[in-house]
């Protein structure tokens, strides 16, 4: 293994119930080089707070049973572990099944069938800050907020940005490529790709969907 992908080693931990998804997963990051755990959930009925969550960087969560259940579980690893990053598995992804879990705090989504093809790279941009959710998926996201009367005219505030960076941050969170934020706020493209970079920075994410998703994750939604 080289320098490079040691020094990109990161742990995840699975949580399932089925013992053939955990030796899927097992056999596709055998040569990833993470460092991998599982923590087998023996009923849907136990409590939940007498399991063992070990630390991890990226938490692997198996969405099969009751929606209810996937929530609780995914609160509970983000209450005891703040900084995790969760991928939840399901059969199908959604607008009903994936939507609340995207505003618990999810940064992954990911389906069953496409494990094989997605789970290494979907592990590997989490854990480096990013999200992995279908781009249909998040545009109709980010459309059902906008359009919803929770989402009008509030916005995400954050210390260190100056007035022109929360305008630019208002343009994006409207779904408003950088020609139009130009025309919006009366400067050249080029100052608006400035903003956005700046934005990215401070922001700690590397795409512009990964920013919407952040901002969204972080407001006080009724």
């Amino acid at each position: 293994m080289s320098a490079k992908s040691k020094s990109r080693r990161f742990s995840v931990c699975v949580i399932y119930s089925h013992p053939l998804l955990w030796e899927e997963i097992q056999q596709l990051l055998a040569q990833d080089g993470v460092q991998l755990r599982g923590v087998r959930l023996q009923s849907l009925q136990g409590e939940l707070r007498r399991i063992s969550l070990p630390r991890a960087k990226v938490y692997v969560l198996e969405g099969s049973g009751p929606h209810q259940f996937t929530s609780t579980l995914l609160g509970e690893i983000l209450e005891r572990h703040p900084k995790a990053r969760v991928v939840v598995l399901a059969e199908k992804l959604s607008d009903a099944n994936t939507f609340p879990f995207l505003r618990q705090g999810a940064k992954g989504l990911l389906t069953y069938r496409d494990l094989r093809e997605q789970l290494s790279r979907a592990l590997r941009a989490v854990a480096d800050g990013g999200y992995w959710v279908p781009r249909s998926l998040l545009s109709r996201f980010v459309e059902g907020i906008l359009n919803s009367a929770s989402g009008r005219g509030r916005t995400l505030t954050a210390g260190h940005l100056s007035q022109r960076e929360r305008q630019v941050l208002d343009c994006l969170l409207e779904n408003l490529a950088n020609k139009e934020i130009a025309a919006k706020l009366f400067i050249s493209e080029r100052t608006v790709k400035f903003h956005v970079s700046n934005l990215l920075a401070k922001f700690g994410v590397r795409r512009r969907a990964d920013l919407i998703l952040l901002c969204y994750q972080q407001r006080s939604l009724p």
